[in-house]
């Protein structure tokens, strides 16, 4: 086989990964001062029907929040207790919110979904 036509199949199939569709988080950062609520925005990936909620406090393992399934909360761990909420208020995005933040809740927040 030629050099030039499996170095074209690799770079093809490198960039048909690059435009796979992707969950996207906003705001991508936020500071606030305690006490303050904080919503995070998650546009998940269209087709999916499944949607989650992690976070990451600095220096400790990543934590699992919360899982959302047909408008509804399928599944939550223990530290997902009334000061967090989750909802899919459009249809599309699927939002997190912090009510009356802690020093505790100083994490990064992540969201993923999955068909």
């Amino acid at each position: 086989m030629d050099t030039w036509l499996v170095c074209w199949a690799i770079f093809s199939l490198l960039k048909a990964g690059l435009t796979e569709p992707e969950v996207t988080q906003t705001p991508s950062h936020q500071v606030t001062q305690m006490g303050q609520e904080v919503i995070l925005h998650c546009v998940p990936i269209s087709n999916h029907l499944y949607f989650y909620w992690y976070r990451q406090i600095l220096g400790q393992k990543v934590e699992f929040l919360v899982s959302f399934y047909n408008n509804e909360i399928s599944e939550k761990s223990e530290i997902f207790d009334d000061q967090f909420s989750v909802e899919r208020p459009d249809g599309s995005n699927f939002t997190l919110k912090i009510r009356s933040t802690k020093l505790e809740d100083s994490a990064m927040y992540f969201c993923a979904s999955s068909e």
